[in-house]
């Protein structure tokens, strides 16, 4: 039987790493499933989520591995970070103790992904300004230090949710239109399908087909 075409054109591993209670699955929640969950157990060890985007006339499928921020579990998640293609560094704008410790899980994330992988900061819980203990100028300053991305996010109201997976997601396809970004490479965490059985040729201009589920 011949095989159906895929229904995207690349696929990007992401993770996302940060602090216990920053609200990482949140995030990711509201990203797959358009919800926020107000009760939001910790993550044990990692979660997994995908869902289709287009970028750039591309339909691309992000495979999300959320990571727990517990210490006792660093161990584990670490092994996630390899060819990872973005990685999403989240505090909480209403504990400095999750954005003092940025540094360290910076840290990691440029030690074991590839220096191709984009990072993204983003300062959760932005519809609690008025508990507020991170100022958005500091955080600002912190990403633009580290050439990271930054924006500031509510997993409970939606707000720049998508904007965060989308914007990392345009900066990895513009480093594989201008060969920064090795899709040979093991470790590059971007995987490309052709939009036909018979295509395999890296090509900007071909339609992939119809957008289906995002399993």
């Amino acid at each position: 039987m011949t095989a159906a075409p895929y229904n995207y054109s690349y696929i990007f591993k992401y993770i996302i790493i940060g602090d216990m209670g920053v609200g990482k699955s949140c995030l990711l929640h509201q990203f797959t499933e358009k919800k926020f969950m107000a009760d939001c157990p910790h993550t044990i060890g990692v979660e997994f989520g995908t869902r289709i985007m287009e970028v750039h006339g591309q339909k691309v499928k992000l495979q999300i591995w959320d990571t727990a921020g517990q210490e006792r579990f660093r161990a584990v998640t670490r092994s996630y970070y390899r060819g990872a293609a973005g990685a999403l560094m989240v505090y909480d704008i209403t504990r400095r103790s999750t954005y003092n410790h940025l540094s360290s899980w910076l840290t990691d994330a440029r030690n074991l992904t590839n220096p191709n992988t984009v990072i993204i900061l983003i300062g959760n819980k932005a519809d609690l300004e008025a508990q507020r203990d991170v100022t958005y100028e500091e955080a600002k300053q912190f990403a633009d230090e580290n050439g990271l991305l930054f924006l500031e996010a509510s997993a409970k109201t939606g707000e720049n949710v998508e904007e965060a997976f989308l914007e990392a997601a345009k900066r990895i396809y513009q480093n594989i239109q201008d060969g920064s970004l090795d899709l040979n490479a093991a470790e590059s965490g971007v995987q490309h399908k052709p939009s036909a059985p018979q295509g395999g040729r890296l090509n900007a201009d071909s339609q992939p087909a119809k957008e289906g589920c995002s399993c």
